[in-house]
């Protein structure tokens, strides 16, 4: 099916041809969209094939996002995907985090399960193809941990050259263990991430390197598929809520893009409303939405220890807060503590998460208690990367000794600190027993 880059503040003047190298319109400097156009195939017919295809070998139909090409139309053959499986990531229910919550039924989509950790290889198998496509052979991002992890590990894997810039000492090591491994060159930067995205622009179109942070509309493709393949895990029947942390907000846009199209293309008869949760000290999108979308004023100075969502000036929040009240949706902010409890209450699901992740639990919790959110509704939190992502954070918060951006020590709420014993059986079984 064609497609074309459409600037989304001016629909019918400014459209580009695909294989353009370009991120934002020159003329108004509005973000990019990708829009399907051409004849649609029929919706039960797609659910039937690509149901069909789980079932099949073939490197495609095994990805999660690939799979569901038919929503993906970028070029005449996929002769330049890069797959490494990513997707097919599960929906989990979770009892102890709704009985938390004040939920009757609470479900996790854990991208986590994702081939580098996190949700960002969904949207990296794609922007990593259409580098290729373009004859690049170098890619760069900004990042915070889990961009660069699947940047490096998606661009070795195709042959191209990643190279990464972080803002230094602004990383968790686990993260920042990946990009290395997976043979990154990797920046460490003085400044915040905002004020190295603005460098490596004009560093990207100066070298001829391809950006892939969510700024590029390839990237926002291959996340929407995040959507699709829940709602197909779902039987094609929509939840009440997604609930989700924001950054640098690309899922946002990519998730109700997913949602618009497969409303459009009836595959769902109705679209969950989107919740978008913030840390406290980087909450932007939180002001900008509750002064009514008028004003938009970044955060200079981001501050919390989910370090993938400290990000104080989000590239995507026109497109963020467009999907957000298209679906009637709402915006919320938590602080480090309420986080850092969600995150070991999830833990003690069984399933881990990530400390930006747990922003989706702690959210939930707020708008069940406010009653945005009821009890009886049917509500999808996404957890955004995997337990390891950041080990030490974990081990701090079990053991008392976790302190917020500001040096205050979090209580350790849910700890479970280990307990150093002799080796001696019959004091073990003492304290066992």
């Amino acid at each position: 099916m064609p497609a074309e880059l459409v600037a989304i503040a001016h629909p019918e003047t400014e459209r580009f041809p695909l294989d353009e190298v370009i991120y934002t319109s020159p003329v108004s400097g509005s973000l990019l969209e990708i829009q399907l156009t051409g004849e649609r195939p029929g919706a039960e017919a797609l659910k039937r094939l690509w149901r069909e295809r789980r079932m099949s070998n073939d490197p495609l139909d095994r990805s999660g996002v690939w799979r569901y090409r038919e929503l993906l139309p970028f070029w005449p053959d996929f002769g330049h995907v890069v797959t490494l499986s990513e997707g097919n990531t599960p929906v989990l229910e979770a009892p102890h985090a709704a009985a938390f919550a004040g939920l009757d039924t609470l479900r996790f989509k854990h991208q986590g399960y994702n081939p580098t950790g996190s949700f960002k290889d969904n949207g990296m198998t794609c922007g990593v193809a259409q580098a290729r496509a373009l004859g690049m052979t170098r890619v760069a991002c900004v990042s915070t941990g889990n961009t660069s992890a699947s940047m490096a590990a998606y661009a070795s894997a195709g042959g191209l050259q990643p190279i990464i810039f972080i803002p230094n000492g602004n990383i968790a090591y686990g993260k920042l263990a990946q990009a290395l491994e997976y043979g990154a060159r990797t920046l460490q930067v003085e400044a915040n991430f905002d004020q190295i995205l603005a460098l490596v622009r004009e560093l990207a179109e100066r070298l001829g390197i391809y950006l892939l942070n969510s700024i590029n509309p390839f990237r926002i493709e291959g996340q929407k598929t995040i959507m699709v393949e829940m709602m197909d895990q779902m039987d094609w029947q929509a939840p009440d809520w997604v609930v989700l942390p924001g950054g640098n907000l690309g899922n946002t846009a990519a998730f109700g893009k997913g949602l618009r199209e497969m409303l459009q293309w009836g595959l769902i008869d109705r679209a969950p409303r989107l919740a978008v949760i913030q840390a406290e000290g980087s909450s932007p999108f939180v002001d900008l939405f509750q002064s009514g979308g008028c004003e938009f004023t970044p955060n200079t100075k981001p501050e919390t220890l989910a370090t993938a969502i400290k990000i104080g000036d989000p590239v995507s929040w026109p497109k963020a807060l467009h999907e957000v009240y298209g679906t009637h949706g709402v915006v919320e902010r938590v602080t480090e503590q309420e986080i850092a409890d969600a995150k070991a209450v999830i833990g003690r699901c069984g399933i881990g998460c990530e400390p930006a992740s747990a922003a989706s639990l702690a959210g939930i919790r707020k708008l069940v208690a406010a009653g945005v959110i009821q009890p009886q509704e049917q509500v999808v939190g996404i957890l955004t990367g995997h337990v390891l992502k950041d080990p030490d954070y974990v081990y701090r918060y079990h053991t008392g000794a976790l302190d917020d951006p500001h040096g205050q020590r979090l209580a350790s709420t849910f700890g479970n600190r280990p307990t150093v014993v002799p080796h001696d059986a019959d004091a073990i079984a003492a304290l066992l027993g």
